[in-house]
């Protein structure tokens, strides 16, 4: 990915919908929160050795939200949520990469 597609130029909590992301190249993405949260790719919610996630989409609550965001450098953000976890570091590329649009999931195919 180019510097480009993995630099943010907005980032913006929606109240209790999703986290919406403007990146250098105009594309624009709204990440549900459960979805994020379920994509968190901490010690906590990953195992380290086998990559095996240990939280399911199933144990996220349908209303989880941000208590907060914080930047990490130029390179990533970190997301306190309201379920109290707040140890994941999400990288832009990474985001990026998680987009949920119909054209990204299209270019990943």
């Amino acid at each position: 990915m180019s510097a480009e597609t993995t630099t943010p130029t907005e980032i913006e909590a929606l109240k209790e919908t999703g986290l919406r992301i403007r990146w250098a190249d105009r594309h624009e993405a709204i990440y549900p929160y459960p979805y994020l949260r379920e994509h968190c790719q901490c010690a906590s919610c990953v195992d380290e050795w086998s990559g095996v996630k240990k939280i399911t989409r199933a144990q996220i609550s349908d209303t989880i939200h941000t208590r907060f965001i914080e930047a990490k450098g130029r390179y990533a953000i970190s997301i306190h949520w309201t379920d109290g976890h707040d140890t994941g570091i999400y990288p832009f590329d990474y985001l990026r990469s998680l987009c949920p649009c119909e054209i990204c999931k299209k270019n990943k195919e």
